[in-house]
């Protein structure tokens, strides 16, 4: 028998993949890919297959555009593989942090 915590991950996976694409989608999954400290400070918006990344400060770009490879993988595994194929980071310092 496995435990709950190693089974909901799974689950909530594959429930996200079957959804349609949205932006509500694309979020919830951005937050959960990167965590609470990196969705603060950044804002996204999926253009085609590349996700737009706009960071508070050029410190939060250095972070992210240094973890793409897992974030990416870790949004394909939510998303589906075809539907993020590229990570773009962009400087916005109107974000709050």
């Amino acid at each position: 028998m496995r435990a709950l915590v190693h089974v909901i991950p799974a689950a909530v996976r594959e429930l996200l993949r079957g959804m349609p694409l949205s932006d509500g989608k694309v979020g919830f999954a951005w937050r959960t890919a990167v965590g609470p400290a990196f969705e603060r400070a950044t804002a996204v918006k999926l253009e085609g297959r590349v996700l737009l990344v706009e960071t508070a400060s050029a410190e939060w770009a250095r972070e992210i555009r240094r973890s793409t490879g897992t974030i990416l993988e870790r949004l394909q595994a939510f998303l589906g593989r075809d539907a993020v194929t590229r990570i773009e980071v962009r400087l916005n310092t109107s974000l709050k942090t």
